[in-house]
C-alpha cells in the first residue's frame, strides 16, 4: 500500500493508493492503449457507496479507446479486467464520447433495446449540454460492444464465426479487431 505523503513511487499492478482514511484507490495496470496505461478504483466503502472506475482512456460509456501501443490480446485482457469489477461500480471515463459510441454501437446492434434506450437519455443530456457519466459496469456489459466480445449476438451481427482450430481467447480477439477496424472508418450519420 502507498500512502500519499507528497512523494510519488511508481505504481504496479493491484498497488493501493490512499488519501486520508477517506479516500483509497486501487491501480490496474490496463496495457492496449498504450504500454503503461492505468485505471484507478475508488473504493465505494468509506461513503457508504458504489466504487468508482476512473478509467482514463480505456473504457468509456460504450466505448474503448484506439490501440496507440497495444493489439488486440493485450487490449482484451485489459478489458477483461475492467468486466470482472463489481457490476454496480460507477465508470468515470476520460473523456465524453457517449453520443459517437452509441451510435456506433446502433450501426453494429441497431435491435439492441438497451442501448436505444441509453442513447435517447444521452441524447436528451447532449442537448441540454449535460453530462452522461457515470454509467454503470452493469449498464456497459449490456451496451459496450468492447466489453461484449463474448455475446453470440455480437458475433452474428458482425457475421463472425469461430473457426475450428482457433481459441476462444483469439477468437474473441479477432471479434475486438473487427469492431475497432468498423469504428475506425465509421463517420457517423
Amino acid at each position: 500500500m502507498y500512502v500519499f505523503s507528497g512523494l510519488f513511487s511508481p505504481l504496479s499492478d493491484k498497488d493501493t493508493i490512499a488519501f486520508g482514511t477517506q479516500l483509497q484507490f486501487r491501480a490496474f495496470f490496463t496495457p492496449g492503449h498504450t504500454v503503461g496505461h492505468m485505471i484507478y478504483l475508488l473504493d465505494g466503502r468509506a461513503s457508504g457507496g458504489p466504487s468508482s472506475l476512473f478509467s482514463g482512456d480505456m473504457v468509456f460509456l460504450s466505448g474503448c479507446g484506439r490501440m496507440f501501443e497495444g493489439n488486440a490480446l493485450t487490449m482484451l485482457s485489459s478489458l477483461d479486467t475492467v468486466g470482472s469489477l463489481n457490476d454496480n461500480t460507477l465508470l468515470w471515463p476520460g473523456h465524453e464520447y457517449a453520443e459517437a459510441n452509441l451510435l456506433f454501437a446502433a450501426e453494429v446492434e441497431p435491435n439492441n433495446m438497451v442501448r436505444e434506450q441509453k442513447l435517447q437519455w444521452v441524447l436528451q443530456q447532449r442537448g441540454q449540454r449535460f453530462c452522461t457519466c457515470p454509467s454503470t459496469l452493469a449498464e456497459e456489459k449490456q451496451y459496450n460492444l468492447f466489453l461484449r466480445s463474448h455475446a453470440q449476438d455480437l458475433h452474428r451481427a458482425l457475421g463472425l464465426q469461430q473457426k475450428q482450430d482457433e481459441d476462444w481467447t483469439s477468437y474473441r480477439a479477432r471479434v475486438f479487431e473487427e469492431l475497432h477496424r468498423r469504428k475506425d472508418i465509421y463517420k457517423g450519420r
